[in-house]
C-alpha cells in the first residue's frame, strides 16, 4: 500500500513539515470497504443475525457520513504512518490535517482519488558554523578557606542545646516561640496564612518579611506587642506584594543556643574524625575537591555557551513543550523529595505560570544538546560498547535490589552521560577558555537582563509553595522557595 502514495514533501519555518499525499482510488474505496464491515459487525438490527447486515441497509441505518467518516479516519491513519516511512522522516508531536478533517470528508470520494495534506514538526537537523578554536570566558571559582569555620559553625548549631531564657529580652541569635495573627493595614483584613500558634522563630534577618524579627527583638517572654511590617514587592503570594501590615505577636517563650565546645570531642560528634584537627583537614580536602569540580563546571558551562552561539537550528513547537514538560516533572519531583505535597501546590494556574516561568530553561537546555548532537555528527565521536558496559557495571553495583531500574534505560543514560563527558573533554582540547572575575551581583543582573535564565522557574515554584503554605504568610520569598 505505501508503494502507491505519491508524496510531496516541503519545508516550513519552525523545523516543519508539509507531505502532500496523494491517495489512489482503489486504497480509498477498500479503505470504505473497511469501515462498512466493521460497524456491520457492531451494529444490531432486528430481523437480521450480528455481521449479516445488508450494506444498504446498514448504510441507512447508520447514514453514510459515519461510514464515511469512519473509513476517512483509519485512512488518514494509516497514510500518515506509510508516507512517514517512506519518506523516512521522524515526526514529533501530533500531526495535523492541513484544512481540517470537516473540509476533507466533503472532498472525500471512495471511488476517486484523494489528495490531503499534512503538517508536523519533525526531528531538527543543527549545524555549527565552527566548531574549533572557540574561545570563551568562565568565571573563576577560588577556595574559601573561610567555608572551613562556617561549616564547622553550621555543625555547632546543629548539634547546640536549646537552653530557656527567663532573665533577659529577646535578642538576635535567639530562638522565639511566638503566637501571631495580621491584617493588612490599608483596609484591615486578616492575612491568609498570617496567623499560627507556637512557632519557632529563628531572630535572624532575613528569616522572616522585614519588620517580624526586629519586632521581636526586646521582646520578654509573655509580652504581647504589634509590629509593623511591609512584604517584599517580590513576594511569592500576589494579594501580599508590597502591602503593609501589622501582627499583633505574643512572646510564648525564649531559647538561645548552646554551643558545643570546639574540640575534638564535638570531632567525634559532627563526624567520623577522632580529633578536630583531622575533622578541619577532612573538610579542607573536600572544599577544595568541591571548588576544582565547580570551576570544571564553570569552564564547561563557558564552552557549551559558545558552542551554542555557533549553532543553527530551528526548534519545533513540540519539543520545546516537551522539554517543559521534563523540566515541570523534574520540578515536581523535588518538591516531593522535599515532603511537599504536589497535587495540592500543581494547581492549574501555578502549572501555567511555572510552564511559562521554564520556556527559557528549555530552550536553552535543548540548544546545549542540539549542539553537542552536532559537534558529535562533525567530528564523529562515539562512545564505545565496552566503556558503555563497564560504566553500567560500575553504576549498577550501587544499586540495591529493591531499586534496580529498566537496564536499556539505564544504558541509554549512561551512554548519554558518557558521551557528553567525551564532547566536553575534546572541547577543552580544542577552545580557549579565559578566567574572569565574578561581577558584582547589581552588574550581574543588568547584563543577564532580558537573557533566558537557567533559573527561571523558581519564582513560579516559589508561588507554587506560597499558594500551598496555609502558615507561611510572613516567611520571606527566599525561604518559601527552598
Amino acid at each position: 500500500m505505501s508503494s502507491s502514495l505519491k508524496v510531496k514533501t516541503s519545508t516550513l519555518p519552525g523545523s516543519r513539515m508539509a507531505l502532500e499525499v496523494g491517495v489512489p482510488a482503489e486504497r480509498c474505496k477498500a479503505s470504505y470497504e473497511a469501515a462498512v464491515s466493521k460497524l456491520g459487525r457492531s451494529v444490531r438490527l432486528p430481523g437480521f443475525r450480528a455481521g449479516r447486515v445488508p450494506k444498504q441497509v446498514l448504510i441507512q441505518q447508520i447514514g453514510p457520513v459515519r461510514v464515511k467518516a469512519s473509513a476517512l479516519e483509519e485512512l488518514v491513519d494509516a497514510v500518515l504512518r506509510d508516507a512517514v516511512a517512506q519518506e523516512k522522516l521522524e515526526v514529533l508531536g501530533q500531526p495535523e490535517l492541513s484544512g481540517g478533517f470537516e473540509d476533507l470528508l466533503q472532498q472525500f470520494d471512495p471511488a476517486k482519488d484523494l489528495m490531503l495534506t499534512l503538517e508536523m514538526d519533525v526531528a531538527p537537523t543543527p549545524t555549527l558554523k565552527s566548531i574549533k578554536g572557540l574561545k570563551a570566558e568562565a568565571v573563576r571559582v577560588d577556595y574559601d578557606a573561610n567555608r572551613i569555620d562556617e561549616l564547622i559553625e553550621q555543625s555547632r548549631r546543629q548539634l547546640a542545646t536549646l537552653v530557656p531564657i527567663s532573665d533577659r529580652a529577646a535578642a538576635s541569635g535567639d530562638v522565639a516561640v511566638v503566637s501571631f495573627s495580621g491584617i493588612f493595614t490599608d483596609n484591615s483584613e486578616a492575612i491568609a496564612g498570617g496567623s499560627a500558634n507556637g512557632l519557632e522563630v529563628e531572630l535572624e534577618e532575613g528569616r522572616m518579611i522585614p519588620g517580624f524579627v526586629e519586632g521581636i527583638a526586646g521582646m520578654k517572654t509573655g509580652e504581647s506587642k504589634s509590629v509593623d511590617c511591609q512584604f517584599p514587592e517580590e513576594y511569592p503570594q500576589e494579594e501580599c506584594r508590597g502591602r503593609k501590615a501589622r501582627f499583633e505577636i505574643t512572646l510564648d517563650d525564649l531559647k538561645t543556643r548552646e554551643l558545643p565546645e570546639l574540640d575534638d570531642a564535638f570531632a567525634q560528634q559532627a563526624s567520623d574524625k577522632q580529633t578536630l584537627a583531622e575533622l578541619k583537614e577532612d573538610l579542607e580536602t573536600r572544599l577544595k575537591q568541591d571548588t576544582e569540580k565547580r570551576q570544571q563546571q564553570s569552564r564547561h558551562e563557558a564552552l557549551l555557551a559558545a558552542l551554542v552561539e555557533q549553532l543553527e537550528v530551528e526548534l519545533p513547537e513540540s519539543l520545546i513543550k516537551e522539554e517543559v514538560n521534563t523540566l515541570l516533572q523534574e520540578t515536581a519531583a523535588q518538591m516531593a523529595q522535599q515532603g511537599m505535597d504536589v497535587k495540592k501546590l500543581f494547581t492549574p494556574d501555578t502549572v501555567k505560570n511555572l510552564a511559562e516561568a521554564s520556556r527559557g530553561e528549555a530552550t536553552e537546555r535543548l540548544q546545549r544538546s542540539l549542539a553537542l548532537k552536532a559537534l558529535a555528527k562533525a567530528e564523529d565521536i562515539k562512545v564505545s560498547d565496552a566503556d558503555i558496559d563497564a560504566k553500567v557495571k560500575e553504576v549498577s553495583q550501587g544499586f540495591s535490589e529493591t531499586n534496580r531500574i529498566d537496564p536499556a534505560r539505564l544504558r541509554s543514560a549512561v551512554a548519554e552521560d558518557l558521551l557528553r563527558d567525551t564532547l566536553l573533554e575534546w572541547l577543552e582540547k580544542n577552545s580557549s577558555v579565559t578566567l574572569v572575575d565574578p561581577k558584582p551581583e547589581g552588574e550581574e543582573a543588568a547584563v543577564s537582563e532580558g537573557k533566558p535564565k537557567a533559573k527561571a522557574k523558581t519564582k513560579a515554584k516559589a508561588k507554587a509553595k506560597a499558594n500551598a503554605d496555609e502558615s507561611g504568610a510572613v516567611e520571606t520569598t527566599e525561604t518559601s522557595a527552598d
